[in-house]
């Protein structure tokens, strides 16, 4: 027996039972879901009604990330599956679908960041590692042009608390909002604000469990 759609096979909302006028119609059929992993990019093109096309992604690992606040979208990896509302097992089983909340590597909003303001972000106060020294953004020389176009910025720039300690341990909390069984893509948003606060909360009772 296929994946069906169909409402013959249901009862009606009185309890009693529908006769089947009809066989299974092509235009009735289900798939088995994508379940989508965490791994190399592995998309398979399936063929659907009136010859379009969906791709079904069975494996990603990066994505389109969009930091609402500043307008600005950067490719990530995505690291971890932390959150599902829907399912617990989708978490165990790191399972990425719509609306799941995941942690995405912040090291390219990070370098935005630091160009675009001219000031460090996540970085650890009297850090002794050379890298950081070499990469310290507050150290640049700059054009008189750009130092008045950085010194105009700072004093509107305004980083969510929440957001800038998770700057500090490498990874950012994200949502999906694409459709990686459907579009073959893990594309998103990073979480902030009341959204950051409230499935802050919902991680923190978890694990309290």
């Amino acid at each position: 027996m296929g994946i069906s759609r169909d409402k013959w096979h249901k009862r009606r909302a009185t309890g009693g039972k529908r006769t089947p006028f009809r066989k299974k119609k092509k235009f009735e059929l289900g798939r088995p879901p994508a379940n989508t992993k965490i791994g190399g990019k592995r998309i398979h093109v399936v063929r659907v009604r009136g010859g379009n096309k969906k791709f079904r992604a069975l494996r990603l690992d990066t994505g389109n990330y969009s930091w609402g606040s500043e307008g600005v979208t950067r490719k990530s990896r995505v690291l971890d599956v932390v959150y599902n509302a829907s399912n617990n097992e989708l978490v165990r089983t790191k399972t990425l679908v719509k609306n799941c909340i995941i942690q995405v590597d912040c090291a390219p909003f990070r370098q935005w960041y630091e160009q675009h303001y001219g000031l460090p972000l996540g970085r650890k106060k009297g850090s002794t590692k050379k890298e950081e020294q070499e990469e310290d953004v507050t150290t640049k020389k700059h054009s008189p042009h750009v130092t008045k176009t950085l010194a105009a910025r700072k004093a509107t720039y305004k980083v969510d608390p929440h957001l800038e300690e998770q700057f500090l341990t490498g990874r950012v909390y994200a949502c999906v909002s694409s459709r990686p069984g459907q579009s073959g893509r893990g594309d998103g948003y990073l979480l902030e604000g009341r959204e950051l606060e409230f499935y802050l909360k919902k991680l923190k009772s978890k694990k309290a469990k």
